[in-house]
């Protein structure tokens, strides 16, 4: 299976990791000091969901499209704010992590998007635009990360989310892991993985902690069918890891889950601190 974003915009994976993402931010943006955000695969930023590649899966329908009329007070902010990202975005287009960064950035942080694909980061360069504290960069992810480490700010977020094409994907996002925390130990990092097998998701989670990590905060989310009618293998679990988690994001998190996992499938949403 191809993991690469515009196969899946939108879909149950993605409304459960960027409503991570923005909880991140939110945190972030609690202290006026600014901080960076670097996107070590970025994709392009912005997906038309009535495209090609969307509309081979159709996982966005069992996505994004069952949080229309989600709104009101009461709700968790990260999981507001992450609903108000996309209402500025058209119905027929998902925001990429990017996109989502960018727009909640103030005036003095940066984002940072690194994308290798040539015609994604073409794109992602035009999506991005009009941010002049975000910019687009074609590089490989994993070997840009380093250089860029630890950030001029001292504070920041490293969102880790390869689309594991190669069959050593889950070794390299975990050295990279384990190399950037070497730079940059304060730093908050999400790391996004596909679950097709629990022991290599425990297998993943404990070579992280292994690496020095005291604290991870990991989230899961499943919604039990692996095909569709038409035989096609479909994404049916994902994971997150979140590094240095924010005080306080563990109940958030499972705060958005109620709220989240009966519209999603109905999913099945875990949210577990792990610690060494």
């Amino acid at each position: 299976m191809n993991y690469r974003h515009a196969f899946h915009a939108g879909n149950f994976a993605d409304v459960v990791k960027h409503v991570a993402l923005v909880a991140v931010l939110l945190h972030l943006k609690k202290k006026e000091k600014p901080f960076r955000v670097i996107d070590t695969h970025a994709g392009a930023g912005l997906y038309d969901l009535a495209g090609e590649a969307a509309q081979r899966t159709g996982e966005a329908e069992g996505g994004v499209a069952r949080l229309a009329g989600l709104a009101g007070e009461g709700l968790p902010p990260a999981l507001s704010a992450y609903l108000e990202a996309l209402r500025k975005t058209d119905a027929a287009h998902y925001p990429g992590s990017p996109l989502i960064t960018a727009r909640l950035l103030r005036e003095n942080d940066r984002l940072v998007a690194i994308e290798r694909h040539e015609e994604e980061e073409a794109k992602l360069a035009s999506v991005l635009a009009p941010f002049r504290n975000a910019k687009a960069v074609r590089a490989d992810g994993y070997a840009r990360l380093a250089a860029l480490l630890p950030p001029p700010e001292r504070r920041g977020l490293v969102l880790i989310d390869p689309p594991y094409e190669a069959e050593d994907e889950f070794q390299r996002a975990t050295a990279a892991l384990a190399a950037a925390r070497k730079r940059f130990a304060t730093g908050i990092y999400l790391v996004w993985y596909p679950i097709k097998s629990r022991a290599a998701s425990e297998a993943l989670s404990g070579e992280v902690l292994a690496s020095g990590t005291e604290e991870v905060l990991r989230v899961s989310v499943e919604i039990g069918r692996a095909s569709s009618t038409d035989g096609k293998e479909r994404l049916a679990a994902a994971g997150l890891l979140i590094v240095n988690p924010p005080y306080g994001m563990a109940d958030e998190m499972r705060a958005a889950a109620d709220i989240l996992a009966p519209r999603l499938g109905p999913a099945k949403i875990q949210v577990t601190t792990l610690n060494v």
